[in-house]
């Protein structure tokens, strides 16, 4: 059997020093500075404890998941192989790279580049600004310098009288 817990006894306490105690019970508390406390207790939100849950309840189904109730399958590979014209595509790619890689530059001729700048002649460059001459007439015409005109109109056909006289002749 245990025994309860026995309170030690005065003389079993720890002693302390005499100076150190006379410092104790002659402490003044006004002597301290004023400070503030503020209590800081992280408590968790709502989404918290239900993303936990949520773990938690995960990792049970998982602990206690019964492989029993699961059905056998069989899985079917499908190998799709490449046609003809695949193989072939891909045999041609391969030659022409097989071609520019292996291909000797020192079977190239020398050749030496000469730049042309043909420049148009007078006929082509006078041709030139008179089109652009009459673009920009065309473009910047004014129309108040035109004058009012009125248009007379000719009728060149014959008069009714002309016609009846035709038809008695």
């Amino acid at each position: 059997m245990s025994a309860a817990p026995v309170s030690p006894s005065l003389k079993d306490l720890p002693k302390v020093a005499v100076d150190l105690k006379s410092q104790l019970e002659g402490f003044n508390h006004d002597n301290m500075k004023r400070a503030s406390t503020t209590e800081k207790n992280v408590l968790p939100t709502a989404e918290d404890v239900q993303q936990e849950k949520q773990h938690i309840e995960l990792i049970h189904g998982v602990e206690t998941f019964k492989q029993d109730r699961l059905k056998r399958t069989n899985t079917t590979e499908k190998i799709i192989l490449p046609n003809a014209q695949d193989v072939a595509t891909e045999k041609t790619q391969k030659a022409l790279l097989e071609g520019v890689e292996g291909f000797d530059t020192g079977k190239l001729k020398h050749t030496e580049t000469h730049e042309k700048n043909p420049l148009p002649d007078k006929d082509a460059i006078e041709a030139e600004k008179g089109q652009q001459k009459l673009i920009e007439g065309i473009e910047n015409f004014d129309p108040k310098k035109l004058k009012h005109t009125e248009t007379q109109e000719k009728n060149p056909l014959p008069t009714k009288e002309a016609i009846d006289q035709e038809k008695s002749a």
